[in-house]
């Protein structure tokens, strides 16, 4: 799990690298991002990708002073399941 600052007004993307892990010769045949927890003017996911490995997801907002979690669930192509996430730590900069 990583654990990461974010400016409230901030945009960014974050990534999870899944073939760093254990991926070998299978890739990402799904990927799906959640924001929690899913408050007014909290976290928001504006998008997402995934190329064979790399997961990615676009995130904005956010409340000063709050934790969120990112948290990427993926399935791959021979079936297998599992998720990793991101803390966020909103702080005004």
């Amino acid at each position: 799990m990583s654990f990461l600052l974010k400016d409230p007004g901030a945009t960014l993307d974050y990534a999870v690298d899944w073939g760093a892990d254990y991926l070998n010769d299978d890739v990402i045949a799904e990927s799906r991002w959640e924001a929690a927890p899913a408050e007014p003017g909290g976290v928001i996911i504006l998008g997402n990708s995934f190329d064979f490995k790399v997961a990615t997801v676009t995130a904005t907002g956010g409340l000063p002073g709050r934790q969120y979690r990112l948290t990427n669930h993926v399935v791959t192509a021979s079936g297998r399941e599992d998720e990793r996430s991101i803390v966020l730590r909103v702080e005004q900069r």
